[in-house]
């Protein structure tokens, strides 16, 4: 038995995981899947004071109190930035590191800065607190309806804050993977950053990488095939 802690990504909560918590679950393992605040069924919390420290300690919090060990934790696109930065308070409790279609920043950086090249907006009078969801097209039309239902726009803080990691990824003691979906449409303002990623980490003794034949939303679009995955990380 394996217990896994799923971070969601930008926009949306952990309904998103709805599929592979239940397939994880079925097949015996203990499965946690934090919604940040703002987002999913806490969307009535958001406010422009909520920010990527916010959605760290959202996991953290629940890692501590449920006093949970020996995890494998991921994270989804945005969710990466979340798990990074997690690990100044919980790495001693991971034994592995999942970054699925993720963003994994290096201390300092943002969201916003690997996108878009910005680290800081500037300030104006009237300046929108959020960012409206991206709209993502899934492989079957009612789960394309039923995520872009369930979206709300997320408190901007989440992307310009930036990351602190105190230590490369590979100075840990745990071991990391990384799941590629191939089949992003080459326009997506993210995927550059996810290619480059991947690219990157496939040439790395350090890290494991997957890659699998679908766009962006994997959890969703193929659940079996990222529990697969996840099946054999949490046997090794």
């Amino acid at each position: 038995m394996t217990t896994f802690v799923l971070v969601h990504g930008a926009w949306n909560g952990a309904h998103g995981f709805t599929k592979v918590r239940r397939l994880l679950r079925a097949a015996g393992h203990e499965v946690f899947t934090p919604s940040l605040t703002g987002l999913g069924e806490r969307s009535h919390l958001s406010s422009p004071q909520v920010n990527l420290t916010t959605h760290v300690l959202d996991v953290c919090n629940q890692i501590l109190c449920e006093d949970l060990h020996e995890i494998v934790l991921l994270g989804f696109s945005y969710g990466g930035f979340v798990v990074t930065g997690a690990l100044e308070h919980i790495a001693d409790r991971v034994s592995h590191l999942v970054f699925l279609d993720a963003f994994v920043p290096d201390n300092g950086e943002s969201l916003m800065g690997l996108v878009n090249g910005v680290s800081r907006l500037p300030l104006t009078l009237g300046q929108p607190w959020q960012l409206p969801p991206t709209a993502r097209v899934l492989e079957r039309q009612d789960d394309t309806d039923w995520i872009r239902a369930r979206s709300s726009a997320q408190p901007l803080q989440c992307f310009t804050e930036p990351v602190y990691l105190a230590k490369a990824l590979e100075a840990f003691p745990f071991t990391r993977t990384y799941i590629k979906a191939t089949r992003n449409p080459p326009d997506d303002v993210a995927e550059p950053v996810f290619a480059a990623t991947g690219n990157r980490i496939k040439a790395s003794a350090a890290w494991r990488y997957d890659e699998i034949a679908t766009s962006h939303m994997v959890a969703i679009n193929q659940p079996e095939a990222l529990v697969r995955i996840l099946t054999e990380i949490g046997g090794q």
